[in-house]
């Protein structure tokens, strides 16, 4: 059994960063088409269309700020344009900011978490979905986190925002099922990537892990490419956590 994903177009946002350059190729070596999007990371998108490009399929780097209606539009047009509409959304990118205690963390933290995690995943939904109502098949997948679950101290912003994402998430899934298309969340725990090392600062966390290890970006990437595929058409709506046991979702 085979996830083929040839004659589809996935387009992720956040496509140059850590987890997002392993979806992207993942989704490529599936055999979709790939649209990258990068909000000020051009060296790294554009690289990564080269690689793409290597393995054989279509691939192309847009810039905008997900959080912008004009600009989720302007990539919109740019990307029927070269490629075509996408079937395959996956929304990745977020805003970084410094964690703190509530009492200490500045209102505008909470608001470009709305922004990054609610309103992103809005304005895309509203840009591209309605293409994958009229071809009847789409895929709609948000990159959430295992935070929502932890509630740990110094998280309000991060979580806040998440949580909201996932209210907007739930409602499209039952809003866009009828015309089949899926809308599915994946929370990875803290995963070892390119870039971030699996060090001796990370023993307690792995301690708690029932696996007793940390992921990695590639754990991301192929839950990713199961849920864009044929293989998950009947799943929707769910919040799903790759984090080795880390955190459990209940009934």
């Amino acid at each position: 059994m085979n996830i083929n994903l040839k004659g589809h177009l996935a387009l992720v946002t956040g496509g140059s960063g850590q987890l997002g350059r392993v979806m992207c190729r993942t989704l490529a070596e599936c055999g979709a088409d790939v649209a990258i999007h990068y909000h000020r990371n051009r060296a790294s998108a554009d690289a990564l269309v080269t690689e793409l490009t290597s393995k054989g399929v279509r691939a192309v780097a847009v810039q905008a700020d997900v959080t912008d209606e004009a600009e989720v539009r302007a990539m919109q047009a740019r990307v029927q344009a070269e490629l075509g509409a996408p079937d395959i959304l996956v929304n990745n990118a977020v805003i970084q900011y410094s964690w703190k205690p509530v009492l200490e963390q500045a209102a505008a933290d909470y608001e470009s978490q709305f922004r990054s995690s609610v309103l992103h995943n809005v304005l895309m939904a509203q840009a591209f979905v309605p293409a994958m109502q009229q071809r009847g098949w789409g895929r709609v997948i948000g990159i959430n986190t295992e935070c929502s679950m932890q509630n740990f101290p110094t998280q309000s912003a991060y979580v806040a925002g998440k949580r909201g994402m996932d209210g907007v998430l739930r409602v499209l899934a039952k809003e866009v099922g009828p015309q089949q298309v899926t809308v599915n969340q994946v929370a990875p725990g803290w995963m070892i990537s390119e870039d971030v090392a699996d060090g001796d600062e990370a023993a307690a966390y792995r301690a708690g892990v029932p696996l007793r290890r940390r992921g990695t970006d590639q754990d991301i990437a192929n839950l990713v490419a199961f849920l864009a595929s044929d293989l998950a058409a009947f799943i929707s709506g769910q919040y799903i956590s790759v984090s080795g046991g880390n955190v459990m979702p209940t009934i």
